[in-house]
């Protein structure tokens, strides 16, 4: 079988590639530069809690050795603190790291795995794809042909897969503009994140409604500031003066010494491609979508794409075609980026001073400043991870189900359990292996050695109906989950998302609700037939 071609060797097509091959998947990531990331601390990204979890057991390299977590979270109006929020050590807490980072620990990791090759100075020309599997051509000095069993497009905004497969890419154009600037200074709040709309002192040139300032390792800082509608220059001289009036506005007066490390413009575009998927060629990240305004982070989303689409590729891959699994990538995830880019595109106006007399209603504005905080902290319809509420693969009719902490299509919270070896593991780390986990709740067993009572009460009969299902799965124990009853058991997706919670062993409804989430039952030769149409309405 052929390895999967990957184009573009950013975040997410390198997280795709190491996420493929822990699951025994072989690819190919074509690389149009040199192979070396260019330090730009203006350029950084957000990553809440499962995403820097997926890049933690990707790369084998600890998330908190990468960036910094913010320690809280700070909001201003003018010169009031109108809203502050604590993490505590343990307590989940977004991490900020400089893009070149997280790329170099990812392209390191890629270059230690044997399943993954990376062809720099690769830049792709043209593709072609039938039945039995995609080529496609690069120039360069290592200008070639390169077959594989599908292709991902991971290469950006002005994405070559989209435009070869004639896809289209509508939306907003410049939605916002921020001045960025990245320096080393000691500023008042240690550690924590700063939202400081309409600061009092002013400003030289254009006003600034809003600056964020985000911490990085070192005693570096990315400070953003809200330009106003227009397409005002921004020079080097203007953002020398800004820095130093917010500077002097926070530490009361007198400038403290900083180094200016890195400047830039941080332009804000909403687009949606309108298919994910042609044939056997599939978009992610920002080659999909574009979005970041309201402190939503689009390289989050391009992460769960990679995780989304990994474990179903290597599900076809090893087994043969899935058709019904394949399309339920686009059918997930565009509809989650299209639910954030609607509710960013509604609040925007409200926000940003448009919103009409709402603006003035008692309480907008403290309002306003949650919806910003869930933005930039990922709570709420701007920043947590989306739910597969409305998937095809969700399974219809089971008996047993029962309601838990989770929604089905929800991301699982991360427990403590059992693994098969007796070990004490996170749940998110049995997760992208490619098996499908199983997982019983049963209080107490913590304090028992495994074999003990992997012989006793429900257990032989779930492990048999574990044993019994249509795709390889594994069988974990946890002490509890939260608002799951005792005995009842979780079938977990590869990708984290809950499945189904049952009530006790159910050996029919856990196969049912499996075969559903590979698609269904009966696929061969009627995945054939209609793999084989996909690849020649691609071809035309």
């Amino acid at each position: 079988m052929d390895p999967v071609i990957i184009v573009g060797a950013g975040p997410v097509g390198l997280t795709l590639a190491l996420a493929l091959a822990r699951q025994e998947v072989p690819s190919v990531v074509l690389d149009e530069g040199p192979g070396k990331d260019e330090p730009r601390l203006a350029r950084t990204v957000v990553l809440r809690e499962d995403t820097a979890a997926l890049v933690e057991r990707l790369t084998s390299v600890s998330a908190d050795a990468l960036g910094t977590r913010w320690t809280g979270w700070r909001a201003m109006r003018r010169r009031q603190v109108v809203g502050e929020t604590g993490f505590e050590r343990d307590e989940p807490a977004p991490l900020h790291v400089a893009q070149h980072v997280l790329t170099g620990a990812l392209r390191a990791a890629a270059y230690d795995e044997p399943l993954v090759q990376v062809a720099v100075d690769s830049r792709l020309d043209s593709l072609e794809q039938e039945r039995s599997g995609v080529t496609a051509h690069t120039r360069g000095p290592n200008g070639t042909w390169w077959r594989g069993s599908y292709l991902v497009g991971c290469d950006g905004p002005r994405s070559t897969v989209r435009k070869l497969q004639d896809i289209r890419f509508p939306g907003r154009t410049a939605v916002e503009r921020h001045a960025v600037a990245a320096l080393r200074v000691e500023l008042p709040w240690e550690g924590r994140a700063l939202l400081h709309r309409t600061p009092p002192w002013r400003t030289s040139g254009p006003p600034c409604a809003e600056i964020t300032a985000r911490p990085l390792p070192d005693s570096t800082w990315r400070l953003d500031w809200l330009l106003p509608p227009g397409k005002e220059l921004v020079t080097p001289d203007l953002l020398v003066t800004r820095v130093r009036e917010t500077l002097a506005g926070w530490t009361g007066g007198s400038v403290p010494a900083y180094d200016l490390l890195d400047t830039g413009v941080h332009t804000v575009h909403h687009r949606l491609a309108r298919r994910w998927r042609a044939g056997r060629v599939f978009l992610a990240g920002d080659a999909a979508h574009l979005l970041g305004a309201l402190g939503t982070q689009g390289l989050d989303e391009g992460l769960r794409d990679a995780d989304n689409l990994a474990w179903k590729l290597a599900a076809a891959w090893h087994h043969g075609p899935h058709e019904a699994l394949l399309d339920s990538y686009q059918t997930e995830r565009r509809a989650v980026v299209a639910a954030r880019l609607r509710a960013a595109d509604q609040l925007l106006p409200v926000l940003r001073g448009g919103g009409g007399l709402r603006a003035y209603v008692p309480g907008a504005s403290r309002s306003q400043d949650t919806l910003l905080a869930d933005g930039h902290l990922g709570r709420g319809a701007l920043g947590e991870p989306g739910a597969y509420t409305a998937s095809p693969l969700a399974p219809r009719h089971l008996e047993g189900e029962i309601p838990v902490g989770t929604e089905p299509g929800a991301t699982v919270t991360d427990v403590r359990v059992t693994a098969e070896d007796g070990s004490f593991v996170r749940l998110r780390d049995r997760l992208g292996r490619g098996a499908l986990l199983v997982v019983l709740i049963a209080p107490g067993t913590g304090v028992w050695d495994r074999k003990h009572w992997m012989s006793a009460g429900v257990m032989p009969r779930l492990a048999a109906a574990v044993t019994a299902l249509p795709h390889r799965a594994e069988l974990l124990v946890a002490e509890e989950y939260p608002g799951a009853p005792a005995h009842s058991v979780l079938l977990v997706r590869p990708d984290g998302h809950l499945v189904t919670a049952l009530s006790g062993v159910r050996p029919a409804d856990l196969y049912a609700a499996a075969e559903a989430t590979l698609g269904g039952a009966g696929q061969g030769e009627e995945d054939a037939v209609k793999e084989e149409a996909r690849a020649g309405s691609a071809a035309r």
